[in-house]
């Protein structure tokens, strides 16, 4: 959850961005004009302000320009219904996060928002690095400990073998898995039980940037090398120096940017963006994928040599379906988890059990654990009852999941059925997020592009809209 500040003049545009960014769980304040702004600002600061750029008393540029001398790191994204290249190169002069053009896709406006968030996190991170202490350090370590990785299967057994085996040494590894395995937890194991320990674990989603972006996250810029590079920056291979970068989504880094981390990997130094002299750099590598890179090297969308480089010792997480004998220490240590933060003692019914081990769980540990969280939340009495539990858990049949797979006698048009299934898990992942196109895109591990194509294929894309507004109606 994050403090945003929303400023422009129209009052039902203040109306619109507060309901959005309320229900995406921010929050909101609202201001008229700049001055009311910047008076918002000095009685408490934000995480990221929002602001219109043609107002009556004081441009969004000016406000921009007045933030900095405020709020140096306050992420800023700023609107206009008149764009020009100049106000768009003064804004990011001034250091705007990013600017976008009235009208707008409110989904659109809520993703740019989430990056910068993203941004802004990631920048208070790296500048933490430089403060840590050893007493951090040690937190650190035992939040990635083997202890916290969940489950005594035989799948998991030999996971944690591998991680102890790996982690004392210094090869490349390829973490393999679908959403919500684990995939970073595994990492920060790795990295914890190493002899690097002692220094920085920097992580980066290289799927949340755009190619111009990540080469400067990834390797730092100088002075002057592009419009807002006002000083030099390091990048987070020069941050993790000696200890460990872990690249989470590898598989979503762009061609070119493929060259140039493989170019990294094998020199070991790096070339800050605009800069002329390369940087040795000790970092290790630890990478994680929910795609099939080897697919996508056969494909041609994913370098081989790049694959080979970084999947020296590959570690595939099993998908919890593989796994439902761990469910049930995974709930206990849910159910615990979430209990110690409302301080009421729960246990939980044989029914309700009953159904999370039965249920499929697409979305892995991570949607187990947010169950478990909304049933510890909403449960009244001293037992989780399985109408706690949301409807898509209570009513999975396996049997109906199977029947999908039947080939009858008579044969069948494969196209058409194919079609059919895409069309049935689209209007699913709409139906459980109400509508909502980034977490549906997420849930079946998908582009939010990639899902609009195909919305837009099937003729539903519409359809979101209507859910939305269903949604909202329930709240």
């Amino acid at each position: 959850m994050a403090n945003l500040l929303v400023v422009d003049d129209e009052q039902g545009m203040r109306q619109l961005l507060t309901l959005v960014f309320a229900r995406a769980g921010h929050q909101v304040r609202t201001a008229e004009n700049g001055r009311r702004a910047l008076d918002l600002l000095r009685e408490q600061a934000a995480d990221l302000i929002v602001s219109d750029v043609k107002m009556p008393d004081m441009s969004g540029i000016e406000l921009l320009r007045a933030v900095r001398g405020l709020l140096p790191d306050v992420a800023v994204v700023l609107m206009t219904a008149f764009a020009t290249v100049e106000t768009a190169r003064e804004a990011f002069k001034l250091g705007a996060d990013d600017f976008i053009q009235k009208p707008f896709d409110v989904d659109e406006l809520k993703l740019i928002v989430e990056r910068a968030l993203e941004k802004l996190a990631l920048r208070k991170e790296n500048e933490s690095l430089k403060i840590e202490n050893e007493a951090l350090i040690k937190v650190q370590r035992a939040r990635g400990s083997l202890d916290n990785i969940i489950g005594r299967s035989p799948r998991m057994q030999a996971l944690y073998q591998m991680i102890e085996t790996v982690a004392g040494v210094q090869s490349t590894v390829l973490i393999m898995g679908e959403s919500g395995t684990g995939k970073e937890l595994v990492a920060r194991a790795i990295h914890n039980l190493s002899p690097r320990a002692d220094k920085p674990f920097v992580s980066i989603n290289c799927g949340a940037f755009t190619e111009t972006l990540l080469e400067s996250e990834l390797f730092g810029y100088v002075k002057g090398a592009f419009t807002g590079a006002t000083a030099n920056r390091k990048g987070l291979f020069e941050a993790a120096d000696k200890g460990t970068i872990f690249l989470d989504e590898i598989g979503e880094m762009s061609p070119a940017m493929q060259v140039k981390l493989l170019r990294v990997l094998q020199e070991k130094k790096v070339r800050p963006v605009g800069g002329h002299e390369e940087l040795a750099i000790d970092a290790r590598v630890i990478a994680a994928t929910n795609r099939d890179l080897a697919a996508m090297t056969k494909a041609g969308t994913f370098r081989e040599d790049l694959y080979y480089r970084i999947s020296v010792i590959p570690i595939e997480l099993p998908p919890l379906r593989e796994k439902r004998e761990d469910i049930q220490e995974l709930v206990a240590h849910f159910t615990q988890k979430f209990c110690a933060q409302t301080g009421r003692p729960l246990t939980i019914s044989p029914k309700a059990m009953e159904l999370l081990e039965r249920y499929s769980w697409p979305g892995n540990v991570r949607e187990l654990e947010h169950t478990i969280e909304r049933a510890v939340a909403l449960e009244r009495t001293n037992e989780i009852q399985p109408e706690r539990l949301p409807e898509h858990v209570t009513q999975y049949n396996p049997a109906r999941v199977a029947a999908a797979l039947d080939l009858p006698d008579e044969g069948l048009n494969l196209t058409a059925h194919l079609d059919q299934l895409e069309k049935t898990y689209l209007l699913e992942a709409l139906q459980r997020t109400g509508g909502n196109q980034t977490r549906a895109a997420e849930l079946l591990h998908l582009s939010v592009r990639s899902l609009r194509h195909l919305l837009d294929k099937h003729g539903i894309r519409s359809l979101t809209a209507q859910l939305r507004s269903d949604a909202a109606g329930k709240q």
